[in-house]
């Protein structure tokens, strides 16, 4: 599985990555500052917004593209590695 994370810290992002891979998920981190997000997150099979790390231009840049290829998002508020690895467990 492959998984896209937008937002969160710049400083837990290889945290991100290990917590991901322990869970047996490709991440692919984005802060949220880059342009074209949309190109980046490619043929993911999830989409995981950190909503309280991220500009709201990210965030509907994500969703628009999450939602035109059928790729479920979750929004979460915390940008802990530990929300991440719940949301990463419930599917």
């Amino acid at each position: 599985m492959c998984a896209a994370l937008i937002g969160g810290m710049d400083r837990l992002k290889r945290d991100y990555i290990e917590a991901a891979r322990e869970g047996g998920v490709t991440l692919k981190c984005f802060t949220g500052k880059e342009r074209g997000i949309a190109a980046k997150i490619g043929e993911s099979d999830l989409v995981i917004v950190f909503t309280n790390k991220v500009s709201h231009e990210a965030k509907r840049e994500a969703a628009k593209a999450a939602k035109s290829r059928n790729i479920p998002m979750r929004m979460l508020h915390s940008c802990g590695v530990s929300s991440l690895r719940d949301c990463l467990r419930a599917g």
